[in-house]
């Protein structure tokens, strides 16, 4: 465990600084396209790592480790093709003065929305697959494609349609709309079993929540002067993370006494997240 330790620190310092960078390169909805596309990254690789990892765990164990050397070519990828002009331009900011902007309600609303919508994800990402065993012994191969559907569907909206959205809704209200689909994905696990309408689900599940994601960093960057960008959005992605590790403290009991009804209690939260964020619009 304490071995696996600097590793996600690293990736929580890689997502963090390239939210960062991209935040500072772009503007407007450019920057909410560009947030799109690291969220549809993050999306992808969810669900291709563990199918890497499942693979090569077929093998002798260590195996599976060898994924990690994927990030020795991508930092001299990183090294070698990231202009330099820009590099130096995107250059960390200073801590201070962060304090200030994250005594604005909405900066740390925002934060704790973020926690909560990563927090909700791993809902769908831990119990889903367990409540599917149990109903209808599904295969690992089903679901596979029910968490792939999810995350397809977080990568397409995330890396093409959420600034449309952001400039049709405005950030508060493509929010919401996230929050939305991703309740009535939730309300309808413990009540569908079908295969089709189970992918379904879960590409609905997938759109809200690659709505979700960017337009949270894109109104994180709007509220924080140019100073302190990346540094607000480096703490943002820490709430991100934070929400994932917190998921199972706050939802496993449920799962353990009430079963299918942690996916209802998700769904309220998720709506009521969306409504409160509907009217701050």
């Amino acid at each position: 465990m304490l071995l696996l330790a600097p590793a996600g620190v690293a990736s929580c310092g890689i997502g963090a600084g390239s939210i960062g960078i991209l935040s500072i390169l772009y503007d407007g909805e450019a920057r909410t396209r560009m947030m799109g596309y690291a969220t549809s990254a993050f999306a992808t690789a969810t669900v291709l790592f563990p199918f890497l990892g499942g693979w090569l765990g077929l093998y002798p164990c260590r195996w599976s480790f060898v994924l990690y050397g994927l990030g020795l070519p991508a930092a001299l990828a990183s090294l070698l093709f990231l202009p330099r002009g820009r590099r130096s331009t995107a250059t960390l900011p200073k801590t201070h003065g962060i304090g200030n902007v994250l005594r604005q309600s909405k900066v740390w609303l925002l934060l704790l929305a973020l926690a909560t919508a990563s927090a909700i994800f791993y809902v769908v990402v831990v119990y889903a697959p367990l409540y599917l065993k149990e109903a209808i012994n599904a295969s690992s191969l089903l679901n596979g494609c029910v968490l792939a559907a999810r995350s397809v569907g977080a990568a397409v909206i995330a890396a093409v349609g959420a600034a449309k959205v952001s400039k049709r809704l405005g950030a508060e209200g493509a929010i919401a709309t996230g929050f939305f689909l991703m309740a009535i994905s939730l309300a309808t696990i413990p009540n569908v079993l079908s295969p089709p309408l189970m992918l379904a689900a879960g590409l609905i599940f997938g759109l809200g929540f690659g709505l979700v994601m960017p337009n949270f960093y894109s109104a994180l960057a709007d509220l924080s002067p140019d100073t302190q960008r990346s540094g607000v959005l480096a703490i943002g992605t820490g709430c991100a993370s934070l929400g994932q590790f917190l998921s199972p403290f706050i939802f496993g009991p449920v799962w353990a006494s009430a079963g299918t009804h942690v996916f209802y209690l998700a769904a309220v939260i998720a709506a009521t997240v969306g409504f409160l964020n509907w009217l701050r619009r």
